[in-house]
């Protein structure tokens, strides 16, 4: 037998037994004749002890170093008094060593462990090290406690587990594809999925009424700390069930997930997670995501400030496609110093604002005697009570204005109440989960070319119009699109989307004309989702589902700033990947063989791979 015991698993219980135990040196120290060791598998650490009366393993005690690779067999036995280690599961017994078997040695690691200072480029490039330490194991545990929950939880829930193809077609849903040269059909080219949505579309119409899978993803978009150029997600799909109906299934499943792996109830209290409108969420928090934790919100003043004679509130107030909205910061007075409150400018200029209004209370009853601000001159004694009164501020209290466009206000804001929540103490801890729904089907993308700004879908192309408002047909859904609400919802916890899904369109006349609303031709249509299409037209059910992100489902359950803290083997925000040197270059044959050349020259260093072009 190679080992009888985990490290970690050798406690009180065992005192008095011998046990063979495997693992890596974590530390060696030699004490007055004797040598300690500290021996790490991933289930704790283990202090060896070797006495100098069994003189040939002694001196292979003394050759030993970090991370070698070692079989120890011994007699556990209490640690002597004042020796006890309480941080640690194994700290109240030792293993006093009979045998030593080194069985590989170790070069000196790059770095320490236990050092929390290491670059992540150094860590990913010597990915299997970093690995190795306990929050590491740590996080890649829960990852699997989560996942198999999951998998318990749906299948009690009579959901099927289906694998959908990874090479598949390109189409046009938001982000870029990444790309896979065909060797037999030369000059197209495969893609990799962006998520299993039409397959598992096609998966209702087949039949098979409630489908799941742990789907693996890839999307060719800029990173950031919460996302990867390959991700993983639950993957969900029903048949014949309300938008409420899918909704409640999966919340059976999100709170048991939370009670099962961290002993947390989400809706303890309140019974169920709470429902938001869009609208609501946008015009309280700025944000389509809100952290109910923070006790800040924003509250709209347009109709006070529209018949003022200052412009910078009154032109916005007056425009229904912008807003102007306060954001009361309770105390901030004294919590807030002014260069902090000028630097707040700067901060709010990263979304789009112009510039920050503020008002420093005093003492409100004083009226406008009692305000601070540049910008109380320029406005009535009727606005500035009516903001006092509408945000509820006290003396003590600040308040900053936001006026814009909409989305300018929102994301400015918003944002802005995020960093205050933090660094003030208005957010708190725990956990706080809601959905939210209501959700406009489309909106206008102003960036677009076409001076109008061409229509966007706010969740994606194949989502349904809400029933109780929207149109029943085609012609009413082309004839005012910006007034449709969508039967889309999000999940969202602790301020981060962990899932978006959606009731879909379950019939072809109404995706076509959801397409052509999207800008797409009814010949691009067929060309890219034919096969959708025509499936449509073959009885599909009614039917929904949900996507729910796992990498940042267990990142904020184990706490980590990053995803790739809770992923075995990511990219960096580059998309590289420094253990492989990936991506990296091929030969010319390989490319020959898939009908491509390339159009940039052979790069001497680890760079994304060239840009390719098919050959005729």
């Amino acid at each position: 037998m190679m080992r009888s015991h985990y490290c970690g698993s050798v406690t009180e219980t065992s005192t008095g037994q011998t046990v063979r135990v495997c693992g890596w040196v974590q530390r060696r120290r030699d004490h007055g004749g004797v040598i300690f060791i500290d021996l790490r598998d991933r289930e704790g650490v283990l202090q060896v002890v070797f006495d100098p009366d069994q003189p040939e393993m002694f001196k292979q005690a003394e050759r030993l170093r970090s991370e070698y690779v070692v079989q120890i067999s011994g007699r556990v036995r209490p640690r002597p008094d004042g020796t006890v280690n309480s941080n640690l599961a194994t700290g109240k017994i030792e293993v006093l060593a009979e045998s030593l078997d080194v069985l590989n040695r170790s070069e000196p690691p790059p770095f320490t462990l236990d050092d929390d200072a290491v670059g992540e480029e150094t860590r990913l490039k010597y990915r299997y090290l970093d690995l190795r330490r306990p929050l590491m194991q740590k996080n890649l545990k829960l990852r699997h406690d989560v996942i198999r929950r999951i998998r318990t939880t749906m299948d009690a829930l009579g959901f099927i587990d289906v694998e959908t193809p990874i090479l598949t077609r390109a189409t046009p849903e938001g982000a870029r594809d990444y790309l896979v040269p065909s060797r037999t059909h030369a000059g197209h080219f495969f893609a990799l999925p962006q998520s299993p949505q039409l397959f598992k579309q096609l998966l209702m119409v087949g039949g098979l009424d409630r489908y799941y899978q742990i789907a693996r993803c890839f999307r060719d978009e800029d990173l950031r700390a919460d996302r990867q150029p390959e991700f993983t997600q639950l993957d969900v799909e029903t048949s014949f069930l309300s938008m409420e109906e899918i909704m409640a299934l999966i919340e059976t499943m999100f709170v048991d997930l939370f009670q099962a792996v961290m002993n947390v109830d989400l809706v303890a209290d309140i019974g169920k997670l709470p429902h938001m409108s869009y609208a609501e969420a946008m015009m309280r928090y700025g944000s389509d995501k809100p952290d109910l934790r923070n006790t800040l919100e924003l509250v709209e003043i347009k109709d006070l400030v529209a018949d003022s004679s200052f412009k910078v509130f009154a032109n916005p107030a007056n425009d229904p496609k912008c807003r102007v909205a306060a954001l009361r910061v309770p105390g901030g007075k004294e919590k807030l110093s002014r260069g902090q409150i000028d630097s707040f400018t700067e901060f709010v200029k990263q979304y789009g604002a112009r510039g920050l209004a503020y008002i420093i209370v005093n003492e409100a009853a004083k009226g406008r005697e009692g305000l601070q601000s540049p910008i109380v001159k320029n406005l009535s004694d009727a606005a500035l009570s009516g903001i006092l009164a509408r945000t509820g501020a006290v003396d003590g209290d600040v308040i900053f204005f936001g006026a814009d466009k909409f989305k300018v206000v929102c994301d400015a804001l918003g944002a802005l109440r995020i960093k205050l929540g933090a660094e003030l103490g208005f957010t708190a801890a725990g956990w706080r989960a809601l959905w939210v729904i209501d959700w406009p089907m489309f909106e206008r993308d102003d960036e677009a070319n076409d001076g109008a700004g061409r229509w966007v879908a706010l969740h994606h192309p194949f989502t349904a119009p809400k029933a109780q408002n929207g149109p029943h047909d085609a012609a009413a859904l082309e004839a005012d699109p910006g007034g449709v609400l969508s039967q889309g919802y999000d999940l969202v916890l602790n301020g981060v989307e962990v899932g978006g899904g959606s009731v879909r369109i379950h019939r072809a006349e109404i995706q076509q004309a959801v397409f052509r609303l999207l800008g797409i031709s009814d010949a691009e249509a067929q060309e890219k989702f034919g096969f959708l299409l025509e499936a449509l037209r073959f009885g599909a059910p009614p039917h929904g589902g949900i996507a729910l992100g796992l990498d940042r489902l267990v990142m904020l359950m184990s706490g980590s700033a990053s995803i790739r803290e809770v992923i075995a083997f990511p990219k960096t925000q580059t998309a590289h990947d420094p253990l492989t040197d990936a991506p990296g270059l091929v030969d010319a044959r390989q490319l020959r063989e898939l009908s491509i050349r390339s159009t940039v020259a052979p790069a001497t260093s680890a760079a994304p791979t060239p840009a390719v072009t098919a050959s005729p």
